[in-house]
């Protein structure tokens, strides 16, 4: 889309951010063809939201592709893919708290997803940083697209940052794109961890309840490295297609 209008510093900072967000998960080999969705609250009561327009690819994504919509609106927006809507309006509609939101199928967190038992287990610094914030949903009936699956979605995932969607993917919550991205990058590296040790067979060493809270905690100190790490992946893209 073309914007016409006069974007606050604050918003056009922020479509900036969830563009870059977009080609960053593409250089990552995250994205999946066409499909898949990034929101961000602009307003406070995080009812306006913005969301990638349907079947536009990540890498291709500019910050004035994004679409400017409001999580009210009853029926699906015609630029909008029904799943988008139905997952993020939703939670957007239903959790103001959730600033960013980013759903991903990014292979090894997706491979979680599929476990019979997808509990992200706490054995090392990375699978622990997500102890006590992850919330599951184990009610997979297909591809999201109907209203009461949404209301489910945000239900299930309440007040935690994290939602493994059973046989389907993750969902991440942050208060800003590279925080939430952040969360992204650490829980696919926390899902390969876990999934190459289950591999092997042999039994987990699971950290303690304690220890894993502890562990947990510790991670509150390195809240300024989503920003630098942020910084640097973006710098790292090549232009925007012409």
């Amino acid at each position: 889309m073309t914007l016409t209008r006069a974007l606050p510093d604050a918003e056009a900072q922020l479509r900036a951010d969830l563009a870059d967000a977009f080609r960053i998960c593409h250089m990552l080999g995250w994205s999946e063809s066409v499909g898949n969705h990034f929101s961000a609250a602009v307003s406070a009561d995080g009812q306006s939201f913005l969301l990638n327009a349907k079947w536009q690819h990540f890498d291709t994504i500019a910050p004035e592709d994004l679409l400017l919509l409001d999580s009210r609106t009853a029926e699906t927006p015609p630029d909008v893919d029904a799943s988008a809507w139905c997952v993020h309006g939703t939670l957007h509609r239903r959790l103001p708290d959730a600033r960013v939101l980013l759903h991903a199928h990014s292979p090894y967190a997706t491979a979680l997803a599929c476990l019979e038992d997808p509990t992200m287990v706490p054995i090392d610094n990375n699978t622990a940083r997500f102890y006590g914030r992850t919330a599951y949903d184990m009610s997979f009936g297909g591809i999201a697209d109907a209203t009461e699956e949404g209301e489910r979605l945000a239900e299930a995932l309440g007040d935690k940052s994290v939602l493994v969607m059973g046989n389907h993917g993750v969902s991440i919550v942050g208060d800003t794109v590279a925080e939430a991205f952040e969360d992204l990058y650490f829980f696919e590296k926390a899902a390969q961890t876990l999934i190459l040790a289950r591999s092997t067979g042999a039994r987990l060493a699971v950290l303690s309840d304690a220890v894993a809270q502890n562990t947990a905690d510790g991670w509150r100190a390195y809240q300024g490295m989503a920003a630098k790490h942020f910084a640097y992946l973006r710098s790292r893209l090549p232009p925007l297609p012409s």
